[in-house]
């Protein structure tokens, strides 16, 4: 028996990998597979990968007195929350138990998995940390808007609280098993709305309460090394490949037409988001082209199993235009989002999910192809995300502002975070 329109994880989760791997049965008569096996381990890695990609990404994009303060942003989370998931992150998002808001609590630090446990073709650890290196890299998308301006304690503790009470919900409710956006047919491949949307939208959230940076924008603050910015874009780009073609959770024809996918929305937004710029400034930057890249990638994700190559390309050449303009729109509306984690990865998000709606034609259908229904629920899946990841950031952020505090002080903030927060320099010359 094979469950048609599911996502490949939510396919994984309730044990079911015939649509998005056709070799693999029913679990009860799942056997491991070591080819799944060894491209989802690989996959894993590439993931984790990103965020030393998205460290320099960001870290090239401050002010060089804050280069190890938003670097550390990055890093620091791979250590929180690869705890976080291990001891509650995983059982919230996909323990047993078929509950429509949370998982089953029956996997607190991973109990009762052990080596031989399958899920689907591929042992369950190694899904359990595929998934993880998810929940590591959304928090940290998060940091890019608020950059420059917060404390590291304060930080450390929303990304713990932010991940616990956001992302492991939504997590379950379009993945997990019993999951109530799963149960009405959302569609998001990699991560669309539980990823992007999510941290996007509670970028936006954060800023607003946390308010701009002194002297923005009457000061310009340009980044300090646009190389950074360039090598983290293409080992973003490179980690990406994990990110979506993993999500297949398996070495099979999916996998294939997601990294095709994947390749081909990236470059196309890359070329768009030149274009526009070219044509509005007269010259293409590189810091255009490196968000550019990342917008495409953004789009593509949620969509990356479910539509064709051609497809693809339309996602990403919109991504590149539409993210352009939602970055140039912070100066307009007055929010200090530092490095357009809502521009890129907010309104990104929101049209990759649509998108899938949209042109969905492999393994399940979208509105291009007469389905409206498809349509709609992204729709709803998306208003849903936007809806709970702002209220729910919108209080975690007051809360800590209001107890802890979480912005530096202007003294501290007009030194530079490295040598105030750390004690430390990027660059000792």
């Amino acid at each position: 028996m094979k469950r048609i329109g599911l996502s490949a994880k939510a396919a994984a989760a309730v044990a079911v990998t015939g649509l998005l791997a056709p070799s693999a049965a029913m679990a009860a008569d799942a056997t491991l597979n070591t080819g799944d096996t060894a491209w989802l381990l690989v996959s894993s890695a590439l993931v984790l990968l990103m965020l030393p990609g998205l460290a320099l990404f960001y870290g090239g994009m401050v002010r060089k007195k804050n280069v190890l303060s938003t670097m550390m942003h990055s890093f620091a989370v791979m250590g929180v929350i690869g705890l976080q998931w291990v001891a509650i992150g995983y059982t919230l998002a996909f323990g047993p138990g078929g509950h429509p808001l949370l998982g089953g609590l029956s996997k607190l630090f991973l109990m009762g998995i052990a080596p031989e446990s399958l899920t689907g073709s591929i042992p369950e650890l190694v899904f359990a940390m595929f998934q993880g290196m998810f929940a590591i890299i959304t928090p940290a998308l998060i940091s890019g808007a608020i950059a420059e301006r917060v404390k590291f304690g304060p930080y450390l503790l929303f990304v713990l609280l932010w991940s616990t009470f956001i992302y492991d919900p939504l997590a379950h409710w379009v993945w997990g098993e019993g999951g109530w956006l799963l149960k009405m047919g959302a569609l998001d491949f990699a991560g669309g709305t539980v990823v992007h949307i999510s941290s996007g939208i509670s970028a936006l959230a954060a800023i607003i309460i946390l308010g701009k940076r002194n002297g923005w924008p009457q000061t310009a603050m340009f980044p300090h090394n646009m190389t950074y910015t360039l090598l983290g874009a293409g080992l973003l780009w490179f980690g990406w490949f994990g990110f979506n073609a993993g999500s297949a959770l398996g070495a099979n024809g999916i996998a294939a037409l997601a990294f095709a996918n994947t390749q081909t929305a990236a470059a196309t937004a890359c070329c768009s988001w030149m274009i526009v710029e070219w044509l509005k400034h007269g010259k293409p930057s590189a810091l255009g082209a490196a968000s550019g890249i990342v917008a495409g990638l953004v789009a593509i994700t949620p969509a990356a199993g479910f539509v064709t190559p051609a497809a693809s390309i339309a996602i990403g050449g919109v991504a590149g235009v539409l993210c352009y303009y939602a970055v140039t729109m912070k100066m307009k509306l007055g929010y200090d989002d530092s490095l357009d984690a809502f521009g890129v990865h907010g309104i990104g998000g929101m049209w990759g999910a649509l998108a899938t709606g949209i042109f969905a034609s492999v393994n399940s259908t979208g509105l291009l192809a007469g389905n409206t229904h498809q349509f709609l629920v992204q729709l709803l899946s998306i208003v849903v995300t936007v809806a709970y990841a702002f209220i729910g950031t919108f209080i975690l952020v007051k809360l800590l502002d209001m107890t802890v505090g979480f912005r530096v002080s202007a003294d501290d903030e007009t030194v530079g975070l490295d040598e105030t927060v750390h004690g430390e320099a990027g660059y000792n010359f």
